[in-house]
């Protein structure tokens, strides 16, 4: 049978919610494409986490490549082990580095390769992902697309747990987006475990590769209606564009065009739309950084600067057009304007489409596209691209981080691209993102070799290879894009999107950054309780029990917030907190909120003990009944594997490493089922050492679960932004 048609699905989801008080249906898997409609609605209960192969000692050591969680073998050294279920919607490598990948999907071991992996020291041309029928474009692409790294977007589902491991270590650098769900979450389809036969549906398929045209959907259907003007733009002035005053709508397309001879003039101009009349415009960028481009300027006369999914920025014999299909909802009124740039701009011409929108308004969010002008970055300090608890007047929003785009230089210099991405949400002192580099999060590798590309979330349209080959200042400037769908980032109180400038943030180049996200100004995440674990007075509050813990000690530490020291300068002194470690079980209760949707239990910890794992259970009368395991696999000790001679086919190698990090804050989603109607809940914490050594033959040491805080957070519905 074929699957439904996306129009069909969001039919009968619109449907079952109109009158709904409860949370809406998460796309999950392939569906978080077909529906991508859905951009704007609410996660509640899901949670996306980005690991990799960063230094964890903060620096930049080996291009954040090679660092393993451990090894069990010389071919299976293990960079990502999750236990639970969830799905991994992305994959980034830099180019067939590291490859034949294990994908080990609830204990079966599939291999990955890609055309390059046979012969890695003669690379061939026109490399695919093997098997190609698992990985097949434009859901994978290659470094011979990209101009540097191996990318796929294919959803990776799993019932009980994920590990990923390099059978090589050369220049073993890599990325992954993961989500978990809270279970009993509204999911669109159940998470079904990947496997050798998992081929990705077609329309999917179809459905990617139309990135660059027209997706929205046309005037005419389920009521789009469609309106169209010109204006003739002052300089330095503003100048209304389109207004709608008809309620419940979705702004579909959002298309600007003029001719190419003011192209790049135009795209300094700045777009505002204010939604629903609120104080501040929810989009306020320069034109052409919104579209996906730092500038309007053509080197090389391509049709496409831009050619992804949303965003699409199209050169045509006299005329540039500008397109999104972000789609965006409203409730009361759309009002888009322009700001001119220094000189006066004739002839735009524009278009919207819009929609009804039928659902709840507590059930979406306002779609942002919030810049941020870095000319000056603070030594030591990441770039903070988005703060959402500063966004439009401040204080609490829920939604998702959907992507970025950015100039890194203006002046063609590509090595401030060792940056790493961090990404803070729901008051996690620990990044749920940390990334290995800026390139690598636009989706290229080694700089992209200085070349061009776009591909239908990622890219870097413009930007000379070095500043001795730019033909003009224009030439000169460096951007690139990155675009989140099935891989987005939901936070349901704050989020906070950084950028590390440079290797150890020690750029001095002018950044500019555009975030999309999607904000409600209200939390679908509630802090309800904290324990505080070696505070006697705490400790009694919630009924700690831990017969066999150990006494309270002190840790004096740091989190991973970047280097400590920059050019002689401490950035981040360590601090001191207290907390105990058991080998058997620990008890608590928290106070939660009665009409939660689920529960997020946030603990902070020692990670000086490895993997820790343990079996969570909540007490139901005189029965303890299962919540699932808790796992963090790794520890601030790390194994570093780069060799040199003969690189791709060199021995693995066994340095093993400590950082001084030893603060993390990690999650766990409690089952809704054992949490609803509740007003607190009672957790045991049962200890299941994990006796992996960091290598074989290395002694495995100490083992033990850490506890410092626990804080519990309660999914609930957000008051609506009207």
């Amino acid at each position: 049978m074929c699957p439904p048609t996306p129009w069909l699905l969001l039919l009968l989801i619109s449907t079952s919610l109109a009158s709904a008080a409860g949370p809406p249906v998460i796309p999950a898997g392939l569906d978080a494409y077909r529906l991508w409609a859905r951009w704007p609605y609410q996660r509640i209960g899901e949670r996306a986490y980005m690991r990799s192969t960063y230094d964890r000692r903060g620096g930049n050591e080996g291009a954040d490549a090679s660092h393993f969680l451990y090894q069990l073998a010389a071919d299976f050294n293990v960079t990502l082990d999750v236990q639970g279920p969830g799905i991994l919607y992305f994959v980034r490598y830099n180019h067939w580095h590291g490859s034949p990948w294990h994908y080990e999907v609830d204990g079966a071991d599939t291999l990955v390769r890609e055309t390059s992996t046979a012969d890695p020291l003669h690379p061939a041309a026109n490399s695919i992902f093997l098997p190609e029928r698992l990985f097949p474009n434009p859901l994978a692409w290659t470094w011979a697309q990209t101009r540097g790294a191996d990318l796929s977007w294919v959803p990776i589902g799993f019932l009980q747990s994920f590990r990923m491991a390099y059978s090589r270590t050369f220049y073993g650098t890599g990325y992954y987006i993961y989500h978990q769900f809270t279970p009993g979450a509204k999911l669109s389809q159940p998470i079904a475990a990947w496997n050798s036969h998992a081929e990705p549906a077609a329309d999917v398929l179809s459905l990617i590769d139309r990135a660059g045209t027209d997706i929205a959907p046309p005037a005419g259907a389920a009521g789009v209606r469609e309106q169209s003007g010109h204006i003739d733009l002052p300089a330095g002035a503003s100048a209304a564009v389109w207004s709608d005053r008809h309620g419940p709508s979705m702004l579909r397309a959002l298309e600007f065009s003029v001719p190419r001879e003011q192209a790049q003039a135009f795209g300094a101009a700045r777009l505002q739309v204010t939604w629903d009349g609120r104080p501040q415009p929810s989009i306020d960028s320069p034109l052409a950084l919104f579209y996906g481009a730092g500038i309007l300027y053509n080197r090389d006369n391509r049709e496409y600067l831009v050619k992804s999914f949303p965003m699409v920025i199209r050169y045509a014999a006299d005329r540039v057009y500008l397109s999104c299909y972000f789609p965006m909802p409203y409730f009361r009124s759309a009002r888009i304007a322009l700001i001119g740039p220094a000189q006066a701009i004739a002839g735009v011409e524009w278009k919207v489409r819009v929609q009804p929108f039928r659902d709840p308004p507590n059930q979406a969010a306002y779609f942002h596209a919030t810049y941020r002008d870095h000319p000056h970055p603070e030594l030591g300090k990441d770039l903070v691209l988005l703060d959402t608890t500063q966004a439009e007047g401040g204080g609490e929003w829920s939604g998702s981080f959907a992507g970025t785009s950015f100039i890194f230089s203006h002046d063609a210099v590509l090595n401030t691209l060792e940056g790493d991405p961090r990404f803070f949400f729901d008051d996690s002192q620990t990044p749920q993102g940390q990334g290995t580099g800026t390139e690598e999060w636009g989706g290229g590798g080694d700089y992209w070799g200085g070349e061009n590309m776009t591909l239908p979330f990622a890219g870097h349209p413009l930007g000379a290879k070095n500043a001795a080959s730019a033909v003009s200042a224009e030439d000169r400037i460096e951007s690139a894009y990155r675009f989140l769908l099935a891989d987005l980032m939901p936070f349901g109180k704050n989020a906070r999107i950084q950028l590390e400038h440079g290797g150890t943030n020690e750029s001095t180049q002018h950044y500019e950054t555009v975030t999309y996200w999607y904000g409600l100004p209200a939390p679908s995440l509630v802090q309800t309780d904290r324990l505080k674990i070696g505070d006697p007075a705490s400790e009694r509050a919630h009924h700690y029990l831990s017969p066999q813990a150990s006494e309270p000690y002190e840790i004096t530490s740091r989190y991973e917030w970047g280097p400590d020291t920059v050019q002689g300068r401490e950035i981040y002194p360590a601090q001191t907190d207290r907390g105990r470690i058991t080998k058997t079980s620990s008890e608590f209760t928290l106070k939660i909120d009665s009409k939660n949707l689920g529960v997020l239990l946030r603990r902070k910890l020692d990670y000086s003990y490895p993997n820790q794992r343990a079996e969570v259970f909540v007490a139901d009368g005189k029965q303890w009944k299962p919540a699932g395991v808790w796992y963090l696999a790794g520890s601030n000790t790390c194994v570093y594997s780069n060799p040199g001679t003969p690189k791709e086919l060199g021995a693995a190698q066994h340095i093993v490493q400590t950082s001084n990090r030893r603060f993390r804050d990690d999650e766990f989603l409690l089952p809704r089922a054992l949490t609803k109607g509740r007003s607190s809940v009672r957790i045991r914490i049962q200890f299941t050492p994990v006796a992996t050594p960091l290598y074989p033959g290395y002694p495995v040491p100490d083992l033990a679960w850490s506890e410092m805080e626990y804080t519990a957070y309660c999914y609930v519905m957000p008051k609506s932004g009207i």
